[in-house]
């Protein structure tokens, strides 16, 4: 299918006697069943990965546990994944961070993706990050002078939700039509974040709005704007229409390189930074 270019305008109970031996006997079983789909000389990824790439088992492991290691076109999940050597893997390296303006107020960067933010704030020990953006979302990234008028005034702005932000997402399904999306956010923290939408009024407010920009197969580029900056705002919105961002497996996507998420500009206290999406947001097909 060709792609579809749409227009700015175009709205969018038994008991055992010998219960026990009954347990034993099914897991048993169920062990059996597992190994005999286990090829004879499977190996743990990160140690394959560790003999064709001619490296530690530790930097294997590492690079699987970042994210930049694929397999068939789709990220490995698991450094201790089976799997045989004949298996073929796909490196990533991360994009050169870049500026994009400085002066003595803010500092803008270019954030490649499978970095973290706090990764890439200690290489610029003067500053402090003024938001975040998830691991494998590129784009624009703010730092300031910690605890500056500046800063302060910055803070506020997110707060009062006068920051404009704008983003690119590639979903799955078709979109087409604009929409507002205000369901509230249960934001759990831990090791992982996790959202879930909120099924009554309680929860956090956000604000994410929607405009599909280009169709394909069954595929979505979307433009995004949000006006508050939850955890994973975009990413459990999309989800809760069914429509998640391709690669986010945790809100139920189906596996790819990365998750197909892009802060392209962002605006604030009279400053406005821009961030063209990097190549993997060029709409085809193969994605």
């Amino acid at each position: 299918m060709k792609n579809k270019k749409l227009s700015k305008t175009q709205s969018c109970k038994k008991h055992f006697k010998n219960k026990s031996n009954f347990s034993k006997q099914r897991a048993t079983k169920l062990d059996s069943n597992q190994e005999s789909k286990i090829p004879k000389n499977a190996q743990k990824a990160y140690k394959l990965l560790s003999l064709q790439e001619n490296i530690s088992n530790n930097e294997a492991k590492n690079l699987i546990d970042r994210g930049l290691v694929s397999v068939n076109g789709k990220k490995l999940q698991i450094a201790r994944t089976l799997l045989t050597s004949q298996t073929k893997f796909a490196l990533q390296t991360p994009s050169n961070i870049t500026e994009i303006f400085k002066d003595s107020q803010i500092l803008a960067l270019a954030k490649p993706a499978f970095l973290t933010s706090e990764e890439i704030a200690k290489s610029y020990p003067e500053w402090v990050l003024l938001h975040r953006l998830d691991k494998e979302t590129s784009g624009v990234l703010l730092l300031v002078k910690d605890q500056s008028t500046f800063h302060l005034k910055a803070k506020e702005s997110f707060k009062q939700m006068q920051v404009r932000k704008h983003y690119i997402a590639i979903v799955e399904g078709i979109i087409e039509e604009e929409s507002e999306i205000t369901a509230p956010l249960l934001i759990k923290k831990g090791k992982f974040a996790k959202v879930t939408i909120s099924k009554s009024n309680e929860g956090q407010k956000a604000i994410t709005k929607i405009r599909p920009l280009e169709i394909s197969g069954k595929k979505t580029k979307l433009a995004v704007e949000i006006k508050t900056g939850k955890t994973h705002q975009i990413r459990a919105h999309l989800a809760h229409l069914k429509h998640p961002i391709i690669g986010d497996t945790l809100y139920g996507a189906k596996p790819a390189n990365r998750i197909l998420l892009h802060a392209e500009s962002i605006t604030l206290l009279g400053y406005n930074f821009i961030c063209p999406p990097p190549k993997e947001f060029i709409f085809k097909d193969n994605l």
